[in-house]
């Protein structure tokens, strides 16, 4: 398939309510020979591992690239001069370089993006007012997090929603101003922002002793954890904070886990008890597998993390993560980094990829 029919191709299985596992594997299968044949490193490893579009036949044996790949290595099927955006990870290479996601079109990263969050956190609601605690894309071009929390504000804010966050940090008075407001106006409101940027928000709200209640039905999505922060919440606690805090239920404080290497996000269903069980919609699977020999895990055994992610057809759309997780019957429990033997098998691997795939 050529570049133009994987997009036409994307487009159109996003767009359906639902896809089969036999639908899944197809496409998956017809992504691995596209990706095959258009990515070098990514054909070597292939080989390395005699996993080949002639020999595979089912998406679980696609071979899955470390992520940390994505720092030494150009992963495109196109020219990385051609492409309309470059999304680029938040971890850095002992040269201080950083992974580079180069996306041909942003068409297919934004319906993914569109379509998951209407699933998972807009329910009944078409718009929302919505106030953002993050950068703009203006301010960060190379983020995947600003492009995307500017589509959520684009497609799902009403005329009223803002960014809350500027190049000068938070401005207290105005976002105090903002939610005493939405307080006041009865009507449902969406905070969205990095995790830490709620963090910061309720360290001055219990340093001033102020609380707001937010109107029924408003929500709160989180992101990023607190991974590289000097301050670290355990989860019950943190959601136990933005509820009291903001007054937004629990299970209305939505997370999603997404990275720049993958196109696709997931959601929980809210975090009324924690650890929350997240899932993705019907472009992308999930394996437990042992980093050491990418065999899967049995459900309910503790693991690594492969996502599968056919939205992200122009690097590599199978990633074995660093992040630990346990298989549940609607989809994995995130258990953070992975640690000890998970750690030195994801190390490994990285290791066994960079050879193979510089050739």
């Amino acid at each position: 398939m050529t570049e133009a029919q994987i997009i036409k191709t994307l487009l159109d299985f996003i767009a359906s309510d639902s896809a089969s596992d036999e639908q899944f594997n197809a496409l998956a299968l017809k992504i691995f020979d596209y990706q095959f044949q258009n990515n070098r490193p990514y054909q070597l490893f292939c080989r390395q591992r005699e996993q080949t579009p002639r020999t595979t036949k089912n998406w679980k044996d696609i071979p899955a690239v470390p992520i940390n790949g994505y720092k030494d290595l150009c992963l495109s099927c196109c020219d990385p001069k051609s492409v309309e955006r470059t999304f680029l990870t938040s971890g850095t290479t002992k040269d201080g370089l950083r992974g580079q996601c180069r996306h041909p079109t942003l068409s297919v990263y934004d319906a993914s993006m569109i379509a998951a969050f209407r699933q998972y956190f807009m329910e009944e609601h078409d718009r929302l007012r919505m106030g953002i605690l993050f950068p703009t894309e203006q301010a960060m071009p190379n983020s995947s997090l600003a492009h995307y929390l500017a589509l959520a504000l684009k497609e799902f804010g009403s005329e009223d929603s803002r960014y809350l966050l500027s190049n000068d940090g938070i401005d207290w008075k105005e976002l105090f101003t903002e939610l005493e407001q939405v307080e006041q106006s009865g009507e449902p409101y969406a905070l969205l922002g990095a995790s830490f940027s709620f963090v910061h928000v309720m360290d001055e709200m219990a340093r001033i002793g102020k609380s707001v209640s937010l109107p029924a039905g408003s929500r709160i999505l989180d992101t990023g954890g607190f991974k590289g922060q000097s301050r670290k919440l355990e989860l019950d606690d943190f959601y136990e904070s933005l509820s009291s805090r903001f007054g937004v239920l629990r299970e209305n404080c939505i997370n999603m886990y997404g990275m720049t290497e993958l196109s696709t996000q997931f959601y929980d269903s809210g975090n009324a008890s924690c650890p929350s069980t997240k899932s993705g919609p019907n472009w992308v699977r999930s394996q437990i597998v042992n980093p050491l020999t990418g065999a899967e895990i049995q459900k309910g055994e503790r693991g690594v993390l492969v996502h599968h992610d056919l939205a992200h057809f122009n690097c590599v759309s199978s990633i074995l993560t660093e992040d630990a997780g346990v298989e549940v019957d609607d989809g994995f429990i995130l258990l953070g980094r992975a640690e000890g033997v998970e750690a030195r098998g994801c190390s490994m691997a990285v290791d066994e990829f960079l050879k193979v795939a510089k050739g």
